[in-house]
């Protein structure tokens, strides 16, 4: 089966492509295309060995969630993040201070994912920004100590700190970007990292005012 080996392959374009969707002209972020984005992201980090499975699985455990709720009865109130926030919260479906009765409504689930997307913004942009012989696993520790790190259990972090250190050099990195020469994809994430950084403020300020970024 070459088709279905070919579309597990990441490419960047099309995280770029879809981040750029996310967006609607009133800076509403649309959770078919953010779902869509993580899609590629998961084969970004299932592109470079087992090494971020603990992650990617995680992730499409919660993008299975919200699709679930797009494709629901009340799909027309998860259209965009800010209306699935406003919907949940005005019909008591989410767990403010402990879990209970909705573990897995949609502003947790989607919390999960956006403080993920955060560490990747990180890990892209010093990707994009480091020199030819920068050391892969300093730059996703260090992106990773920056913000998913604080949300993961001790036995957690252990593990990532060293699944980190076995990661492919710079160059491998690149290639899996499925870009072109390394001039190309840094200039494409040049303009993918500023977008990912766009939604992840929007979402991070929306869930600000709402008092929602420590859901348990």
């Amino acid at each position: 089966m070459a088709g279905s080996q070919e579309d597990q392959k990441f490419c960047l374009q099309e995280v770029l492509d879809t981040f750029k969707l996310c967006l609607s002209e009133k800076k509403d972020v649309y959770l078919e295309h953010y779902v869509a984005g993580w899609r590629g992201l998961v084969k970004f980090l299932n592109s470079l060995g087992s090494v971020f499975g603990f992650i990617s699985k995680d992730a499409v455990n919660k993008i299975n969630i919200l699709v679930t709720y797009l494709h629901g009865e009340n799909g027309s109130q998860y259209v965009t993040v800010q209306s699935m926030v406003k919907y949940e919260l005005d019909n008591e479906l989410v767990d403010l201070t402990k879990r209970g009765s909705h573990p897995e409504s949609g502003c947790r689930t989607l919390l999960r994912l956006h403080r993920a997307l955060r560490w990747l913004e990180l890990f892209l942009e010093r990707l994009r920004t480091s020199s030819e012989d920068s050391k892969t696993s300093v730059m996703c520790s260090e992106a990773y100590n920056e913000s998913l790190s604080q949300h993961h259990p001790w036995v957690v972090r252990k593990a990532a700190g060293m699944a980190f250190c076995v990661l492919p050099g710079r160059p491998a990195f690149l290639e899996v970007m499925n870009v072109g020469p390394p001039e190309q994809v840094v200039a494409m994430l040049g303009e993918a990292v500023p977008l990912i950084s766009e939604v992840y403020q929007i979402t991070e300020e929306l869930y600000a005012q709402q008092n929602l970024l420590d859901l348990p």
